[in-house]
Parts: structure tokens; sequence; C-alpha cells
């Protein structure tokens, strides 16, 4: 199954070629290389109409998650019947809201978007947030913070990088 990698903005010069292997990455990691999974780019304007639409609230943010299986439990991988079910769903990373930030806070925009996608990954795996306090949680025996984490020290040992779960959730929190 593939990784459908969508870029919609033409605000951030953005290198595909290493998200998708990055997210190939993220993918083994999880054991979730048989799904389909839909990562889409955009600017400002198009992710806060999305979480406008979405979650009511009006302003731009860094990941918006839409799972396939909208009650999948944390931790629990989808046990799709059909071929046409064998898909998590899609993600939508906000490009240009995610680079203001990293002109801020001297951050690499390449890992911060792996980090992000991640983020992303297990919101359509489960985990669920809204504040910052839910996201390192215990819930159902691991918190989000700790599956992100996990993920991530994963991805530091295969690839030799130094990445880590963002301090502040900007994408739930607000």
């Amino acid at each position: 199954m593939g990784v459908v990698l969508r870029n919609l903005q033409r605000v951030v010069p953005l290198r595909r070629a290493r998200l998708r292997k990055d997210v190939d990455t993220l993918r083994h990691i999880l054991g979730i290389q048989k799904f389909d999974l839909g990562i889409i780019c955009v600017d400002n304007r198009k992710i806060q109409n999305i979480n406008n639409i979405y979650r009511k609230k009006n302003m731009p943010t860094d990941v918006l998650s839409f799972p396939f299986y909208e009650d999948l439990r944390p931790g629990k991988l989808p046990c799709p019947l059909h071929r046409d079910e064998l898909n998590l769903g899609d993600i939508f990373l906000g490009v240009e809201f995610m680079m203001k930030q990293c002109q801020e806070e001297s951050l690499d925009l390449h890992g911060v978007l792996t980090v992000v996608t991640a983020h992303g990954i297990c919101h359509l795996l489960g985990y669920r947030h809204e504040t910052e306090e839910e996201w390192t949680e215990v819930c159902m025996e691991i918190s989000m913070l700790q599956r992100e984490s996990y993920i991530l020290n994963e991805y530091n040992r295969l690839t030799g990088r130094q990445l880590e779960p963002l301090t502040k959730r900007c994408s739930q929190d607000r």
C-alpha cells in the first residue's frame, strides 16, 4: 500500500522525496505499511478554512487528521475486511504555519514536518487530545506523548536523527 503525498501550497519550498522517505520510515516503525495514507501539504489560508469547518476554530494550525476508522482504540490497528478498507485516513500539514514556528523557535522545518506527521499518524491510530494535559495523560495504558516518543526514538535509531515531540501541541490546543 502507499502514501499519497500532495503539495497544494506554494509558500514554502518543500522536499517531497525526503518527507515521503520519512513517512515510509514512520509507517515501518508502526507496522502500518499495508495501509494507505494521505498527506496533504497546505498553506495557512487552506488549513485555517479546514480548521474552521471541522473544528470551529478560525485560525491556522500545524496538523489536522481525518481518520478512516473514527472509533479505533488507541494502540490498536484496524482489522479491515475488504481491500478498500486498507486506509488509515488523511493528514493535512499546515506547512506555512510550521515554517513560521520554525523561524520563531530556530527549528529545522524538515524535522518538525516529521514530528508533526508522527503526531498526525497517532491521531489516525485512535489517539486523541484537546489539551496539552490530555496529550500527556495516560489513556488506555499509554499516553499519546508516550506513543509519539516511542515512534520518534525508533525513527532516530534508524536514521541517526535527534527528533523529539514538540513540547507544545499547536494543532489540538488552540
